[in-house]
């Protein structure tokens, strides 16, 4: 077991893998391995993503909120929530609380109901007595590699945090796989009344996940913050952290921002600048009554480059890896 400063250990691949391959038994798009006040800003800011290219993908971060079969069970609901999912290419969700196994083969069967190519990775239960959850990837296979070997939950040995964050590794597809943009996204979930306290330690979770042994500079924390770009505490004073969202609300009522997307700006080169909220009240004409039966959140989003360091023929430096 791998072991990380401030009390933070990585699981075995071995231990991961056996759940994971009790979580998820599909394997299409599966990779095996061969100072500042606050957060940057300098996202060309749009509230409906653009036009989908052959370039460029889209990573998006969704909070939930108590996502379970009911939500699943109202046709009304489940499309347009569908319609939301099928936006981005991979999307990073958190406050899963649905207990049957069978929900996200059930969920994926959906989102491919008019042709889509969709799969999921899903996390262990996390949390603490009486408020669990998990952390889960969708992704859509025709633009998206997941290399299931390296998803793992980064374990807090001295229980800093209320949920512990889930880390997957992606791969672009299109471009040749050494010359893919790869990325690995930690999904997080701070918990509203331990936020500046939580706050405070998710620095030390980004800067373990970029030495975890994989190799990988494109680091992208994403999930519910529970705080502004501008109140992102010791995380906020990571350097060259670039927020995607800056000064919008994430919550349907439009009063409070609480989702992000970071990463380091002078590592992760294949941001193309454009990102933001997706705004499906308006896209759909909902009050925000009807919005919140998806969600009393919002997704974020943001847009990369297929190509490692957003120019083809340049080499990603985990290059070796194939597929199947």
């Amino acid at each position: 077991m791998l072991r990380r400063p401030y009390g933070f250990l990585f699981a075995a691949a071995a231990i991961t893998l056996l759940y994971m391959a009790f979580q998820n038994s599909r394997n299409d798009g599966v990779i095996r391995r061969g100072d500042v006040s606050g957060p940057a800003t300098n996202t060309t800011v749009s509230k409906t993503p653009p036009k989908r290219t052959n370039d460029t993908i889209r990573v998006a971060s969704f909070n939930l909120d108590q996502f379970q079969e009911k939500k699943i069970s109202d046709p009304n609901v489940t499309e347009l929530l569908l319609r939301v999912l099928r936006q981005f290419d991979v999307i990073a969700i958190q406050e899963v609380t649905a207990r049957s196994q069978d929900f996200f083969p059930a969920l994926c069967d959906l989102l491919n109901s008019k042709g889509a190519h969709y799969d999921y990775v899903v996390g262990p239960r996390i949390g603490r007595s009486g408020r669990t959850e998990q952390f889960a990837y969708l992704y859509d296979r025709r633009t998206i590699e997941v290399d299931r070997n390296q998803l793992y939950t980064v374990e807090d040995r001295d229980q800093l945090l209320t949920f512990d964050p889930l880390v997957g590794w992606f791969r672009a597809r299109g471009p040749k796989p050494q010359e893919a943009f790869t990325f690995s996204l930690v999904n997080v979930h701070v918990d509203a009344s331990e936020a500046a306290r939580e706050l405070s330690i998710l620095d030390d979770v980004f800067f373990a996940v970029r030495s975890d042994g994989l190799d990988e500079d494109d680091v992208i924390m994403l999930g519910d913050f529970e705080a502004s770009d501008q109140k992102l505490g010791e995380l906020g004073k990571v350097p060259h952290l670039l927020a995607v969202v800056s000064k919008q609300p994430t919550n349907v009522r439009g009063n409070a921002q609480l989702d992000n997307i970071l990463f380091d700006q002078q590592s992760t080169t294949e941001f193309t600048g454009r990102g933001g909220i997706y705004d499906f009240l308006r896209e759909f004409n909902l009050t925000s009554e009807q919005a919140q039966l998806i969600s009393d959140h919002v997704p974020v989003w943001a847009e990369f480059s297929v190509y490692e360091g957003s120019e083809p023929g340049r080499f990603a430096s985990r290059n070796s890896r194939t597929t199947r």
